[in-house]
């Protein structure tokens, strides 16, 4: 990674990008990928696309999403709290003593998830808080003084955590989910302009939007490119920490390289080349199976219209919908690696059919 490639991840990685509002985000991403494609596509909801011309019109997608999750406004009672409700996969039992900021058309404002103190619970009674539970303080006394700071009901919320690094060995900051996986696509189109490679194929690299709350941005963006082949990069769960059951969630670890999935929406055929690559270049891989759908855009493109042959490249990580994922900065390159060593070896007109 040079200097100009950290200095992206730290921008984007710090930047807010709620679901349903990635635009600023977006933008970040687009700028640094400029030098790196040919055009761009960008779709009414903000889903951003670079496009790298090759030799030939195959179609190939290599995709991540860009949201993260966060909350909403959902009542302000009288004394000036603020109460909310989920915009994705939010955790409710995280957020007391939080620190979070609101986005208003005013700027940005200061909270504080509070709660009330250890001494004045009943602890033998205590549970973990529910969404209904929690609320802000912006140091308000009052509704009028909340909605004269620019907080209304709607108004999104994101936890303040940024981008850190632990030990000189992991990334920690919230939205590791998945705009690492922005960064790492992104790091792709770098490593194939800097390299003066031409492909045998036109190369899409999507950034899409409205994963958090079931794949949207990425239903409509298949729609539009009809690609031959997609393959996708998401997090999965390091499952090495207290509380994990490896029999039910698989032996998953941050530090052991990307993980691949089994599943009915990976085509086999896509899933067995991307492993050979990985033979080849040697690479270390784990191995994750999925019971029905994979949980991400891969499904996505996977159960388009028509279909398209798809396949998942997990980032394992630890510490999913908190303000302290983290993941291996070895795990990040490999799956940089792969990726980039997958799209050189396609021909760019492999038919992934199964009978033929």
């Amino acid at each position: 990674m040079n200097e100009n490639s950290k200095k992206f991840l730290y921008e984007y990685l710090n930047n807010a990008s709620p679901t349903g509002f990635e635009a600023s985000g977006q933008q970040i991403w687009l700028n640094y990928m400029k030098p790196y494609i040919d055009e761009t596509i960008i779709d009414t909801y903000g889903t951003a696309v670079g496009v790298i011309k090759g030799s030939s019109d195959y179609k190939v997608v290599i995709e991540a999403h860009a949201d993260e999750i966060s909350w909403f406004v959902n009542y302000i009672d009288d004394n000036g709290y603020i109460f909310v409700r989920r915009n994705g996969g939010s955790d409710a039992v995280i957020a007391p003593s939080m620190r979070c900021n609101l986005h208003t058309k005013k700027g940005v404002v200061s909270g504080v998830f509070g709660y009330p103190a250890i001494h004045v619970r009943d602890t033998a009674k205590d549970k973990a808080p529910t969404v209904n539970d929690i609320f802000i303080d912006l140091g308000a006394a009052n509704k009028k003084e909340v909605e004269d700071m620019g907080v209304h009901v709607g108004t999104v919320v994101t936890f303040v955590d940024g981008l850190m690094e632990l030990n000189d060995k992991f990334y920690v900051g919230r939205a590791l989910d998945n705009r690492m996986g922005g960064f790492m696509i992104a790091e792709v189109a770098r490593m194939l302009k800097e390299n003066g490679v031409t492909l045998p194929f036109t190369l899409y690299v999507v950034n899409s939007v409205q994963e958090e709350i079931g794949l949207r941005g990425a239903e409509m963006i298949v729609k539009r490119l009809k690609p031959d082949l997609a393959i996708v990069t998401d997090v999965t769960h390091d499952t090495q920490s207290p509380m994990y059951n490896k029999k039910e969630q698989g032996d998953l670890k941050c530090g052991s390289g990307p993980v691949i999935c089994y599943g009915p929406a990976v085509q086999n055929n896509v899933r067995d080349f991307i492993l050979e690559v990985a033979a080849n270049k040697e690479i270390s891989i784990q191995r994750q199976a999925v019971s029905r759908s994979t949980g991400t855009d891969t499904d996505a493109f996977a159960y388009a219209t028509e279909g398209v042959a798809s396949a998942l490249i997990s980032l394992p990580l630890k510490y999913m919908h908190t303000t302290v994922e983290t993941v291996h900065k070895d795990d990040v390159q490999k799956v940089i690696d792969l990726i980039y060593s997958t799209l050189l070896a396609l021909k760019g007109d492999e038919d992934w059919r199964y009978i033929k």
